[in-house]
């Protein structure tokens, strides 16, 4: 049987988690030779309001484009979480931003500080979205470091690449910190 990930990138407008989800997308079909669908919803404010990105990456053909039940969900902020955190599969991941999302106690998630380390690493909080990507495949690697990489660096904006490269690294490695903790 084919293997199909399906993964929900939640937050607030202006958190990049649109952009997050394509270039996951892209990173699956342009460089890791996936199948790979990508759609994406606003809440009706610009910034601010409910956003989300949801992806499916198949080893095969992709015959239904949506999530139906995500394996993972990232979730970046508290409106997020209450929407989503709920509709990760049974077994499934959820990643949240541990300064930003309030987690109830019966719920188990792998809490990072997401907006931190944007902000610490790079300076730029904005770049949170691809500290997410780097801790979600570095989790999952449910494509590669280097198809994450290549893809990231595709969409970065002229002059920062170096930047992006940094969150990227940021997110892998706090994700190999938690790993050698547990």
């Amino acid at each position: 049987m084919e293997k199909r990930t399906e993964i929900r990138l939640a937050g607030e407008g202006g958190q990049g988690m649109i952009l997050a989800g394509i270039i996951l997308a892209e990173a699956a079909a342009v460089y890791d030779g996936k199948q790979a669908t990508q759609t994406q919803s606003y809440g009706p404010e610009a910034r601010g309001g409910a956003s989300r990105s949801e992806v499916v990456i198949s080893d095969g053909e992709i015959d239904h484009p949506e999530v139906l039940q995500p394996d993972v969900v990232v979730a970046l902020s508290q409106e997020a979480y209450k929407k989503f955190a709920g509709s990760v599969r049974p077994g499934g991941l959820l990643i949240v931003d541990e300064d930003r999302v309030t987690v109830d106690p019966e719920v188990e998630a792998i809490q990072i500080p997401v907006t931190r380390l944007a902000q610490e690493t790079t300076g730029k909080s904005i770049t949170a979205n691809t500290v997410a990507l780097g801790a979600l495949v570095g989790l999952t690697q449910v494509v590669s470091r280097q198809a994450i990489e290549q893809a990231v660096m595709a969409r970065a904006p002229k002059g920062t690449e170096e930047m992006n490269r940094k969150a990227l690294e940021a997110g892998f490695a706090i994700v190999a910190d938690i790993k050698k903790r547990v």
